[in-house]
């Protein structure tokens, strides 16, 4: 009797191999993406509670200048990449402020299914919040 494998074995394993890949490759890819989504609906809470923690702590006297830089340091520790912090005067000391990932590279109905307090404006997830001033 001859040592190993016919021709016919190796073809099945082969094709046993392939048939697992394409069930595993789909998973693989949808679980990258779900990942991407809710990194970037976690970043944008944090943002969100940074920014309150600034304004609540600091007192700012025109919070309009304030981008996401002024949160690094003390209140994040880095400023996340394709984020933007914008704040817009509402009147009688309420402003609105916002929160816009640009990176384009994320699902943006599943950052929405992550934090449901996002809107997706165009081709951006968008987080719009107000603060009042107290002092």
């Amino acid at each position: 009797m001859r040592k190993g494998f016919t021709l016919v074995e190796l073809l099945i394993v082969l094709a046993v191999i392939a048939a697992l890949m394409s069930v595993a490759t789909p998973l693989a890819l949808n679980a990258v993406s779900t990942a991407k989504a809710s990194q970037v609906a976690q970043n944008m809470r944090n943002i969100k509670s940074a920014f309150e923690n600034y304004f609540n702590t600091e007192k700012p006297s025109d919070p309009t200048t304030l981008n996401l830089n002024s949160l690094v340091p003390g209140f994040l520790s880095t400023a996340p990449n394709n984020y933007t912090l914008t704040v817009a005067s509402a009147g009688s000391g309420t402003y609105t402020v916002t929160i816009t990932y640009t990176g384009g590279d994320v699902d943006k109905q599943k950052v929405k299914d992550n934090y449901p307090d996002v809107n997706i404006t165009g081709d951006n997830p968008v987080l719009s919040f107000t603060v009042q001033k107290w002092w």
